[in-house]
């Protein structure tokens, strides 16, 4: 298992603290093997749940310029036509992916393309999925456009947990599709904002591989 290079600083300082509670509980009450051991159990359990958030698994992408493929793992909690405000300032349909703790958060492009426009906003850490937090909390917004010439707007979220949007792209710099272009810790979504032409392909509950899943075709 990969681990993602956000995690390094993470997993280490927890380790040095679980490491130092795991000392400070033999040495300052020795003979009490029950504590130690479920101090060490506890340790242990913290530290995987925190690895296995920060796992990187490979993903192939298969090029299709047509295809909009899930921006990251999660389940589909919003599929609705909406006016997106920021950018395009017209109608769009919105795909939103939530995702928890316990999936990947690694996120993807979802089309090949030149990020157009990318910006990103301070704000609020509302549950994932309250109906404003799409606006409201701090997320950044990304728009590629794709070699069919098609732009495709989508959000990175913070919510409740996630405290940090990391992104790695800029304005004018080329992407592949299933790319990686940033990552949310600790649990979010991701709204992706589509042209109303074209075809949704997965429904609200279905799950979600980032690089992999297509949620959308483009009118051919």
């Amino acid at each position: 298992m990969t681990i993602h290079r956000e995690g390094y600083k993470i997993l280490i300082s927890t380790l040095i603290i679980l490491l130092a509670l795991n000392l400070a509980v033999i040495y300052g009450l020795p003979g009490n093997t029950t504590l130690h051991t479920v101090v060490l159990i506890s340790s242990v359990v913290v530290f995987l749940m925190i690895l296995q958030f920060f796992r990187s698994p490979r993903r192939l992408t298969p090029f299709d310029s047509n295809h909009i493929i899930a921006p990251a793992d999660g389940k589909v909690v919003v599929i609705e036509e909406v006016v997106e405000e920021e950018y395009f300032k017209a109608r769009r349909r919105q795909i939103s992916i939530f995702m928890s703790p316990i999936n990947v958060h690694v996120n993807r492009s979802p089309v090949d393309g030149v990020v157009q426009y990318f910006k990103y906003h301070a704000g609020k850490y509302l549950v994932a999925w309250h109906p404003k937090s799409s606006t409201e909390n701090e997320r950044t917004t990304i728009v590629i456009k794709s070699q069919n010439d098609v732009e495709i707007l989508f959000r990175q979220i913070a919510g409740a947990l996630a405290k940090r949007i990391v992104w790695y792209v800029k304005e004018g710099q080329p992407i592949q599709q299933g790319a990686e272009f940033g990552f949310i810790k600790f649990g979010s979504r991701v709204d992706v904002f589509i042209p109303l032409d074209a075809t949704v392909t997965v429904s609200i509950g279905e799950k979600t591989r980032g690089g992999q899943t297509v949620i959308a075709k483009l009118k051919s």
